[in-house]
């Protein structure tokens, strides 16, 4: 097997667990995130328990989504798994429009931009894999990340919908709460969540892979954000946006 699969976001959590998981299964890689060294202790680790390739490819999409574009155009992506983000823990009237930018550059415009990219060539081929990490926090209205999330959720579903013809797999992996440094990173407190609600990263990881294999546009992995998603299916909006702005005030 001589596959490549592009995972952005690749040295911490989620995208962490989906090196290692693809990797398991034979898949060749090549990592993105802004940070050399963590990308080049990853790499290593993953050649040396996969006995496979890896491919080191540092751009930050906040700012040089263009050579990861570059990169996809010039090379075979057989799977492509959109994780790169982060959080703000400022509300958007606090933040300033500089951070709020970044927020759409990374978690919109960069994996719109690599979709783009990606597309073409595995219609081409008819085989290819997009898997977009989303949110669950995209059927709420919780401000920014909500905002965004919501954007990469309805773009997965509208392209499952065209790719359906093919064998080209797109899907949105809609979490919730996952133990990784996402929150720590973006200095949110975290100890209003309740513990069950909160999902272990390879779990989740394993579930969604499972998940774009068998077609799904989307995939939320644990039964209590199932639930979750019901309620809010149900729920009057107004509920649902009173929720939502209760759910970032726990979270300062």
């Amino acid at each position: 097997m001589n596959k490549w699969a592009l995972v952005t976001g690749a040295t911490v959590g989620i995208g962490e667990s989906f090196t290692r998981l693809l990797a398991s299964e034979g898949y060749n890689l090549i990592i993105n995130a802004r940070t050399l060294d963590k990308l080049e202790e990853r790499a290593q680790f993953l050649r040396t328990t996969y006995g496979i390739e890896v491919v080191v490819l540092q751009a930050d999409l906040a700012t040089d989504c263009e050579s990861v574009e570059q990169y996809i155009e010039s090379h075979q992506i057989d799977v492509l798994i959109n994780n790169a983000g982060f959080g703000l823990n400022q509300s958007f009237l606090s933040s300033s429009i500089e951070d709020e930018e970044r927020v759409l550059n990374v978690l919109v415009r960069a994996p719109m931009r690599l979709m783009h990219a990606v597309l073409p060539q595995m219609r081409k081929r008819n085989s290819g894999v997009v898997l977009n990490v989303s949110s669950t926090a995209a059927f709420i209205a919780g401000g920014h990340y909500s905002a965004a999330k919501s954007y990469l959720t309805v773009m997965s579903e509208s392209l499952h919908t065209q790719m359906l013809p093919t064998n080209v797999r797109i899907c949105s992996l809609n979490p919730g709460f996952v133990r990784t440094e996402f929150h720590q990173r973006a200095g949110m407190k975290m100890g209003a969540i309740p513990a069950f609600m909160w999902l272990n990263g390879d779990f989740l990881v394993k579930q969604g892979w499972a998940d774009a294999q068998r077609g799904k546009a989307i995939s939320i992995p644990g039964w209590q954000y199932k639930v979750l998603r019901l309620i809010i299916e149900i729920a009057p909006r107004r509920t649902v946006r009173k929720m939502g702005m209760s759910l970032r005030t726990k979270q300062r």
